[in-house]
């Protein structure tokens, strides 16, 4: 891989990693979902706005016909993903909602076969079934004792299912757009929807706690604004499929800082099928080694 790639998007994952302590910090605080996605992402507009202002920094006004692609690349990659990760972590743990969010490199390999038209291997296949047992367990392990689906783990599931989409189809147009021209565009077109959302922000704010609306603010520029970036920067550089697969190691470090910042820790049920939904990407990979090799002696 890219070592640029390889940094950039180590970089935006340890970023997003402490976005599901942060939003979970704000909700804790005071926040609605529905007043805490709109803030996080109107910073994240307005940081975008700002460095498009700056000297000697030039945005190319969209094509035409690339407009509808990014309206619902915002929507499905901000609007969608966000709404759904917001309202998720309201009600499971910052760790389990990252271990949902993390098991997206499945998702990214259907929609890559379903209209990409990508072949998947054998090895790839087997590595989808696994991710998925663990993603059920996840989720079943998010309701505690009671063995049922939990609608937050399933709001976080949609999200990721949305967020695997906006990276697969987003990669055309990196030939016609800087990564940063694209992620401001996508930014920009994500938060128009949530602007439902108005009615009752302010008052919200106002009664939110001094550590929520930091929270909020946290996540706007951090993993809203800067770590989009530099993902979608690693994206332009790298090979998507292999990014995406990084996502593996975000639950890991999402769990030891919600652990740390919210004293909180995912269901045993959760921590083993978030084990065994990443176990798929080595089988994935282990398999896919070992098949290119003897196709080489071949």
């Amino acid at each position: 891989m890219n070592k640029k790639a390889f940094a950039l998007a180590s970089i935006a994952i340890i970023i997003w990693a402490s976005s599901f302590a942060g939003i979970r910090a704000s909700l804790l605080g005071g926040y609605t979902p529905a007043h805490l996605v709109l803030v996080r992402f109107l910073v994240a507009s307005g940081v975008f706005i700002l460095y498009s202002l700056l000297p000697n920094v030039h945005f190319q006004i969209p094509k035409t016909n690339d407009l509808g692609q990014i309206f619902l690349l915002g929507f499905l990659g901000i609007t969608v993903y966000h709404i759904g990760l917001t309202f998720g972590v309201e009600t499971i743990p910052a760790g389990t909602a990252s271990m949902i969010v993390g098991a997206a490199p499945i998702f990214t390999a259907l929609i890559a076969v379903l209209f990409m038209e990508e072949r998947l291997e054998w090895f790839s296949w087997i590595g989808l079934v696994i991710g998925f047992i663990g993603i059920i367990l996840i989720t079943i392990g998010s309701s505690g004792a009671s063995f049922s689906f939990n609608v937050g783990a399933l709001f976080v599931l949609i999200g990721a299912i949305s967020t695997a989409a906006f990276f697969v189809l987003q990669k055309p147009l990196f030939a016609h757009y800087k990564p940063i021209e694209l992620t401001a565009y996508f930014t920009w077109a994500g938060t128009l929807p949530l602007l439902i959302f108005l009615p009752g922000l302010w008052n919200n704010v106002q009664q939110a706690t001094v550590e929520a609306n930091l929270s909020a603010i946290f996540v706007g520029i951090f993993p809203a604004a800067i770590a989009y970036t530099a993902w979608t920067i690693a994206l332009s550089l790298g090979n998507a499929t292999k990014i995406s697969m990084m996502l593996y190691i975000e639950p890991a470090i999402a769990i030891i800082i919600a652990w740390v910042w919210l004293n909180e820790w995912p269901e045993n049920l959760s921590l083993i099928g978030g084990l065994i939904a990443i176990s798929s990407v080595l089988v994935v990979n282990i398999l896919g080694r070992k098949s290119r090799i003897k196709e080489e002696k071949s």
